[in-house]
């Protein structure tokens, strides 16, 4: 049944992508990286990469779940392209894991993060994070009526009021760290009382909070940085993150990964790489110009952004390992298209 709604359209199928590449060596480029991760937030530090390395880097952007499928279709074909693959999200990480696609890491990268943000194989390293917040316009809403659970958030309180974006990576591994304390069936039940009530539907994190801060919807379910981010553009933006409670999925911490791709041409340049974005002027740019937790040890976050202890068991905050966002994509994809909140 057809519901009237705001609705930006997400083309999200393979055929469809469009995939930027930012060539800066072209067909003699070093290494080849597919990211997850947009042009503007990541060809900032692989152009100090660059610099620093002496190395060429040959980038092609798109969507991190697209970019999975890519790497497995061109694994199916025999020759995977790229050299390094950054993920939005460990369920696209999980994914080309599970496929064969990963090559294994080395010891001394590894070693430079704390166990529970990489992978027990040693097939990917998380190197920035990210948590799951509520952004709300502090004009419309009353800090005293925010909710202390994101299942809160399906109320008739909140219809109409809510801005999601169901086809961005973070939220569906929102919807996977769901899935894995909370169980299928209840997330089905949650994703399609959430959809009734009516969301206001956008393309990914910043249009929400671009929104939010607008006045066009209330809330919205963002990572927290972005809301930063939008303060830095404009202090006089009225909007604040909101925390949901420890245990609550709305507070899960996502992290951002890299590995280095099977059947890689050489891994030396590749680990190079993994090593400079993991190395403190890689961690204090993700620090300091994207507003995301440094996952390196030792690193610290911007001054402005409340400390996370990584090191600690995850628990604090969403209730979820790492390891357990790191599989699932196509069933959490498909769970969420049932409950027709992509329609």
């Amino acid at each position: 049944m057809f519901r009237p709604r705001h609705y930006v359209r997400v083309a999200a199928t393979l055929a469809a992508i469009s995939l930027v590449a930012a060539s800066c060596g072209g067909d003699d480029a070093d290494l080849t990286l597919y990211s997850g991760r947009s042009i503007e937030l990541i060809q900032p530090i692989i152009d100090e990469f660059e610099d620093a390395s002496g190395l060429s880097v040959e980038v092609k952007y798109g969507n991190s779940a697209d970019l999975a499928l890519l790497i497995d279709e061109e694994g199916e074909a025999g020759e995977i392209a790229a050299d390094v693959f950054l993920s939005q999200s460990p369920g696209s990480m999980g994914f080309l894991e599970e496929r064969g696609r990963l090559g294994p890491l080395p010891e001394s990268t590894l070693a430079l993060v704390a166990d529970n943000v990489r992978d027990d194989s040693g097939r990917w390293i998380g190197f920035s994070g990210r948590q799951r917040v509520l952004v709300y316009n502090t004009d419309a809403v009353d800090p005293a009526d925010l909710p202390s659970s994101v299942f809160d958030m399906t109320g008739p309180e909140w219809k109409g009021r809510v801005g999601v974006a169901p086809g961005n990576g973070s939220f569906q591994d929102f919807v996977t760290a769901m899935r894995a304390t909370e169980g299928d069936a209840t997330t089905l039940e949650w994703l399609k009382a959430l959809d009734a009530n009516d969301p206001v539907l956008y393309a990914n994190n910043s249009a929400i909070v671009a929104a939010v801060g607008r006045g066009e919807v209330d809330t919205g379910l963002v990572n927290h940085y972005y809301n930063y981010r939008a303060l830095v553009e404009n202090p006089n933006q009225p909007s604040a993150n909101h925390v949901f409670a420890t245990d609550d999925p709305g507070a899960v911490l996502i992290i951002t990964g890299a590995a280095i791709l099977a059947g890689a041409d050489d891994a030396g340049p590749a680990a190079q790489l993994i090593d400079f974005l993991l190395g403190s002027s890689g961690q204090q740019y993700f620090a300091t110009e994207t507003f995301e937790y440094p996952l390196a040890i030792g690193e610290s976050p911007a001054n402005n952004v409340p400390p996370i202890d990584f090191s600690s068991d995850v628990s604090n905050a969403g209730g979820i390992a790492f390891e357990d966002l790191a599989g699932g994509l196509e069933a959490t994809r498909a769970l969420i298209a049932e409950s027709g909140l992509e329609s």
